[in-house]
């Protein structure tokens, strides 16, 4: 009676949870199943709900939570229950073939988990969970519903043994995949195939539901075989057209068999469209199988029979009408080329005709450029990478390539072109939005048009002199609307096509011919460019102008520079027609339109933003820099930079403050281009600094008044103050030398910084004004090239970290006083991220090895101490969670602590016990930590802690302890549980997980284990006796050698001998770990953790 009360009770749980509208009723419901999930009798409640509950969604609850359990680290089940789970599924799906498909799933995602991570478990000689094949066969030979699931579970399996898992380290992962595929995934690839090649035989009614889902489980099945990860290299989706299929040499039978290739295009001819982008996706797979299968014969004869395939299908195209087609097609011809040589290619049979039927498909495509504009992508690979090959063909055949190559570039530059008129009339999604697709398209356009490039030029010399001619007339008449919109968006268009070809040009490849052609498009667009600027005080075109910007760094990368000859044709050009005779004159003009834009676009955040990155990488290359500071233009800047001539400097201009960031990269720049011929000019960098300084004083008087309780205008205060900050930033960044940042270190202390100060204390709560501030100060404490090792006699030094001091800890004691007023999602831009500023700010100054620490406690200079007392104040006001939720702050705050140990021990050490014990703590958490850096700099914390905690315990046992004074530090009183711990933790890395930083690993370890050799006797027992007993002498044998010549100290000798021992060691467990099941061992060292 019970168990029917507690079902109906499970039943209206979960009908609450996937069925009710009512947010609070669904959270009740989803906490009670939480702790459901967590009872300890749940898997006889599951077992009871599958049984007698009617409901799904307690069906479906009963199957995720046994999945749950079956994974838990924690929590490993005996052998002979996992065995009955599996059998009970088995049995279940057999019975019930007519379950919800969201039942069914689950069921077989719980088969399927099972089955992987009881791979390498035996009984009796017998690997229990691989008689997989056998299992199924019992589904194939019932009915329809019965068969679906069969396939469906060898589907879900393997795609289940592709997926590392969050239970399993990845090499676990990679063995059982590999032995997967060793033994049991060719059987299911072949089954597939011959259970496809049975159905296309005898013709299947696909209006049958049940038929339907026969075969799209049989092809996914195929196409999960096809993507196995065969050589464990984990493949991103995302870069798939570059990945060869690595088939196992074992399969070339199937693939010598030409059936398998023909069977996947009579499948796509036969299926119906729901169907048949799964055929071609196999295809896909199929043509990227790597080359080394096969001879050269062989692979000849496999490449004609794809070719072959494509051209059936290009010369019946009605079925690409459908985009999943259509998308699919595309890849599989981009495959054709990323995995076979154009010299080979050539050799195809009719490749004269395919070539043709390609070219045709791809002009086609892009002239409806609205139809799967994903899918342009992959024609206009395929043809990038054959024009890219040209060079080095040796067959004599003909490619054709200088047939159909000027007519595919054709095809896309009017296409772009006739898009326009269609944007601006019909209102649908302009191409040009996507920048990124944009982009990529281009950089595949100017490897294209490269080939036969004279054709490439006329073509775009015709359509930009009649654009540009009705453009000039349009404003010349003062027309407005439509067609002026029609001729600026055809323009942007071409100026970026331009922009790309020049970018594509190639130096090995390229004629002088060529640089004249590029010549006459450069000019071409600056006359533009001085057309649209003259119309700039009446309005422009902001996606021209972002255009004309990425022609510029265009033509910069490849014309401008030490790589190109100064007698290229393409000055030449420039000379004869604008007057430009060398880069000097180029230069000249692009900083003529850098001014102009900063002048008439302040209101727009796009163009200044890259108008500033483009000022920024000229000011970077060492020739084109010091021809910048000779051009009038760059000293017009470094005199005039106020918001008169750079409107968007201004503080009541109509950028938002977050907008203003822009401003460092701006005084970046300024600042490079100053240091060129700045010395020790003080005066030249006073005159620079005078606008600086003017605002500098306004918000110095403003803040008084605020003091005073006088009138004073603080939006405006601080807006500017926001501004200097970012300002400073970009300067100091750019002074990266001694005498630079020094004239700045005294322009800006002790005149400036009180102001700084003044506005943490009184903004502190507003992380729009603090965490420029904050980001200004970090910088001024790297000590980038060496700038901060200041004179000897110089107290520079100290004094910039007594400021660094004081605004550490008047922002973090206000940051005390929020406690926990502050909104869960806002805790990280409220309190978490200026937080993080600091801990990297003060890490910076403590290991910047310019400030002698020693004299501030010989001089009573509390300045050390109140930074460090704030910043322990800090962290335990942080939970721990939040420590590696966020990566700027984990990263930043171990880095800190990492410093903290090597050089301040004895601040560490002096700590509260239950403070160093939190500490320890976050270290225990950072060493689990998924980011390498955080994980390396963990064990190079651990280890200062260790070797000082060793150091004293030797020393304290040794005669001098009868000398020293009984004030021990709070780190002799450790708990040891917490250091046995970590022992556990770092042994169970090495020994079980991919360890991807050994070395760092190996530093702490030793001390750990000289520090709880009990414990580690222990603890290498438990493991010991917890291999099968054939296994149990060599692995006492590895454990043997690893402390084989290790003495009890600390010495650099002793350490390397054992970072020697632990490679050999990690290396021998896991030979022998590898015809044995470990969990027994993981789940052993695990349960011995907290032994003390």
């Amino acid at each position: 009676m019970a168990d029917i009360e507690q079902i109906s009770q499970l039943e209206v749980l979960c009908k609450q949870l996937y069925e009710t509208t009512d947010a609070e009723q669904r959270a009740q419901a989803e906490k009670a199943l939480v702790s459901f999930t967590n009872s300890p009798d749940c898997l006889s409640k599951c077992q009871l709900l599958l049984e007698r509950s009617s409901s799904a969604y307690a069906q479906l609850l009963a199957a995720t939570t046994l999945t749950k359990l079956i994974c838990r680290p924690s929590t490993v089940l005996p052998l002979e229950q996992r065995i009955d789970i599996k059998n009970y599924v088995l049995n279940y799906l057999a019975s019930r073939p007519k379950l919800p498909t969201f039942v069914t799933q689950a069921l077989i995602h719980l088969q399927s988990r099972i089955t992987k991570l009881g791979w390498f478990d035996s009984e009796k000689d017998n690997w229990v969970f691989r008689n997989i094949i056998d299992d199924v066969s019992k589904f194939l030979q019932g009915s329809v519903d019965h068969f679906v699931i069969g396939v469906q579970l060898m589907a879900q399996l393997v795609n289940e043994m592709n997926q590392p898992d969050t239970v399993r380290p990845l090499t676990k992962h990679r063995k059982i995949a590999s032995s997967f595929r060793d033994s049991v995934l060719f059987e299911i690839f072949n089954l597939a195939c011959n259970l496809l090649k049975q159905a296309s035989k005898e013709g299947v009614n696909f209006n049958d539901e049940n038929k339907h889902a026969l075969m799209t489980q049989l092809l996914r099945l195929t196409h999960n075989c096809l993507t196995f990860d065969f050589i464990g290299t984990s493949t991103d989706e995302s870069t798939d057209d570059n990945c060869t299929v690595q088939i196992p040499t074992g399969w070339r039978s199937a693939f010598l068999d030409f059936s398998t290739v023909n069977l996947f295009f009579d499948l796509y001819k036969s299926l119906p469209p729901t169907l048949s982008p799964l055929a071609l996706t196999c295809l896909v797979q199929i043509a990227s199988v790597r080359r080394s299968l096969f001879n050269n014969a062989e692979r000849a004869k496999f490449l004609s029979h794809l070719v072959n395939g494509v051209r059936g299908i290009l010369e019946s195209p009605q079925s690409l009408s459908g985009a999943n087609n259509y998308h699919e097609f595309c890849r599989l011809l981009a495959r054709l080329k990323s995995n076979y040589q154009l010299g080979e290619l050539v050799k195809v049979e009719n490749y004269s005709e395919v070539i043709a039927l390609i070219a045709k498909f791809t002009i086609e495509s892009l002239q409806v450029w609205q139809f799967a504009p994903n899918s342009i992508h992959y024609l206009l690979t395929l043809w990038q990478r054959m024009v890219a090959s040209v060079p080095y063909v040796k067959a004599t055949e003909p490619h054709l390539l200088e047939v159909y190559t000027p007519e595919v570039t054709k095809a896309y530059i009017t296409s772009r072109l006739e898009s326009v008129s269609a944007i601006l009339r019909d209102g649908v999604e302009d191409p040009l939005e996507d920048k990124g697709m944009v982009q990529q398209q281009l950089d595949q356009l100017s490897t294209i048009g490269r080939c036969e490039y004279e054709k490439t030029c006329t073509l775009l010399f015709q359509l930009f002199d009649t654009s540009a001619q009705k453009y000039q007339e349009l404003i010349r008449t003062n027309t407005t609307g439509f067609e002026l919109a029609t001729q600026e968006g055809r323009l942007t268009w071409l100026v970026l096509i331009i922009g790309a070809q020049i970018g594509g040009r190639v130096s090995f490849t390229s004629a002088e011919e060529h640089d004249a052609l590029d010549g006459q498009l450069v000019c071409r667009v600056l006359q533009l460019m001085n057309l649209t600027d003259a119309k700039l005080p009446q309005g422009g075109c902001e996606k021209l102008d972002l255009a004309m910007l990425s022609f510029f760094e265009h033509f910069t990368k490849i014309y401008l520079g030490n790589q190109v000859q100064k007698s290229s044709k393409l000055y030449r050009t420039l000379s004869q027609v604008l007057g430009l005779q060398d880069e000097s004159t180029v230069l000249s003009v692009f900083i003529g339109k850098i001014i102009t834009n900063l002048k008439y676009w302040g209101q727009s955040e796009p163009i200044i933003a890259k108008t500033l990155k483009f000022l920024s990488e000229l000011s970077v290359g060492y020739s084109s820099v010091r021809k910048l500071v000779k051009l009038d233009a760059v000293q017009f800047m470094l005199s005039n930079h106020t918001s008169d001539h750079f409107p968007f400097l201004g503080v009541n201009g109509t950028f938002s403050v977050g907008d203003m960031r822009c401003r460092t990269t701006f005084y970046t720049a300024l600042g490079r281009l100053l240091m060129v011929d700045l010395g020790e000019d003080e005066d030249r960098f006073e005159t620079f600094m005078m606008p600086i300084t003017s605002a500098f004083e306004f918000v110095g008087a403003q803040l008084a008044n605020a003091n005073d309780g006088a009138v004073w205008n603080e939006a405006e205060t601080k807006r500017t103050l926001i501004g200097l900050a970012r300002d400073l930033r970009g300067i100091a960044f750019a002074f990266n030398n001694k005498p630079s940042f020094l004239m700045l270190f005294e322009w800006i202390y002790p005149s400036y910084t009180p102001i700084l100060q003044r506005a943490i204390e009184l903004w502190y709560h507003e992380p729009i004004v603090t965490t420029p501030i904050l980001k200004l100060m970090m910088e001024l404490v790297q000590d980038r090239s060496e700038r901060l090792h200041f004179h000897v006699s110089s107290p520079n030094g100290i004094l910039l970290f007594r400021e660094i001091s004081k605004m550490f800890v008047a922002y973090g004691s206000r940051m005390l006083t929020l406690g926990a007023d502050i909104p869960k999602d806002q805790v990280y831009p409220m309190k978490l991220k200026g937080v993080s500023i600091c801990f990297g700010m003060l890490k910076a100054v403590l290991s910047g090895s310019y400030v002698n620490f020693g004299v501030f406690q010989l001089y009573g200079d509390t300045s050390l101490e109140e930074v460090l007392q704030m910043f322990v104040k800090l962290l335990l006001s942080i939970p721990l969670s939040d420590l590696l939720d966020y990566p700027k702050l984990s990263l930043n705050y171990y880095s800190l602590l990492e410093s903290l140990a090597k050089d301040h021990m004895a601040f560490l050490s002096g700590l509260e016990p239950q403070v160093f014990l939190h500490i320890l703590s976050s270290i225990s958490e950072g060493l689990t930590a998924l980011d390498t850096v955080v994980c390396t700099g963990c064990c190079a914390t651990l280890d200062s802690i260790v070797t000082y905690l060793f150091k004293r315990i030797s020393k304290s046992a040794g005669k001098k302890a009868k000398k020293e004074n009984d004030n021990f530090p709070s780190i002799m009183v450790v708990p040891p549980a917490i250091l046995q711990q970590m022992l556990s933790t770092v042994l169970n890395i090495i020994m079980f997980e991919d360890c991807r930083n050994q070395w760092s690993m190996s530093r702490p370890l030793l001390g750990l284990v000289l520090l709880n050799e009990d414990y580690f006797t222990e603890l290498r027992e438990s493991i010991i006796s917890s291999q099968p007993v054939e296994k149990q002498e060599d692995m006492r044998m590895c454990f043997k050698n690893l402390m084989d010549g290790i003495e009890a100290n600390l010495r650099s000798k002793n350490r390397d001998r054992f970072t020697q021992n632990l490679s050999v060691f990690r290396r021998d467990v896991n030979d022998s770990l590898k015809t044995t099941n470990n969990s027994s061992v993981v789940s052993s060292l695990s349960s011995t953790d907290m032994m003390s």
